[in-house]
């Protein structure tokens, strides 16, 4: 197996970002320093990054309905509820969340310890398709519509999403928006630049998986038809 694809398979990173950690020197294997990409490893080799072994595990896929008031990230210093306090009886496994919901936007979440498959899901070229359902303080007119789907100047570039439309007609406050792009906040940063304040916004699905039965809060393990779904980039 080669080394980036093992590292990946250890649920650290990416097979893309394992590529950088051999370049910059920080792993080892057998005791010895490897910067040469494309090393093949062997079953009985000791695999060190930053000094810690890594090996590889099971791999486990959860899906959260992630709550408002809780924070995307494996840890947090101030003490705040994180999504790792959600699913903390799920597995005693070293897992990560695969891309990042605000603190108060809800929905739809993967967490996994599968580095390579989260890096597809979250790499640019992969077009994962990721729904919202919005609702807004203001009416978002048709104007507005028009200018969200031509395209919006943000501070890091042009975003357009890939397609809008009411959930209500009789109300112009309720959406459902989807989009490609994973950048930070992205849903949020363009209805700002319109003068647009979110009251809530909703994942309701991600790369093939929807929240179907299951209630806020909660999670459940997905199904290895599911897992291969998304292991095809089928979404």
């Amino acid at each position: 197996m080669r080394l980036n694809r093992y590292i990946a398979s250890s649920g650290i990173c990416s097979r893309r970002d394992a590529d950088d950690l051999i370049s910059r020197g920080v792993v080892q294997i057998n005791g010895k320093t490897v910067t040469e990409l494309g090393t093949k490893v062997n079953p009985d080799d000791t695999v060190k990054v930053n000094g810690k072994i890594v090996k590889n595990e099971r791999k486990v896929y959860i899906l959260l309905n992630k709550p408002k008031d809780t924070l995307t990230t494996t840890d947090d210093p101030e003490g705040r509820r994180t999504v790792m306090d959600l699913i903390s009886s799920a597995t005693d496994l070293r897992v990560f969340p695969v891309g990042r919901l605000d603190r108060n936007t809800t929905g739809i979440l993967l967490i996994t310890n599968d580095g390579e498959l989260a890096g597809r899901l979250t790499h640019p070229r992969y077009r994962i398709r990721k729904i919202y359902e919005v609702e807004t303080a203001q009416n978002v007119t048709d104007e507005m519509v028009e200018k969200l789907t031509n395209g919006i100047e943000l501070e890091d570039g042009p975003m357009k999403v890939d397609s809008i439309s009411y959930l209500d007609p009789a109300s112009k406050r309720f959406l459902q928006i989807e989009i490609h792009s994973g950048k930070n906040r992205i849903v949020r940063r363009m209805f700002e630049q319109l003068g647009i304040e979110i009251l809530k916004l909703d994942r309701v699905y991600f790369a093939g998986l929807n929240k179907k039965n299951l209630p806020r809060g909660k999670w459940r393990m997905l199904s290895p038809k599911e897992i291969g779904w998304l292991k095809m980039n089928k979404s």
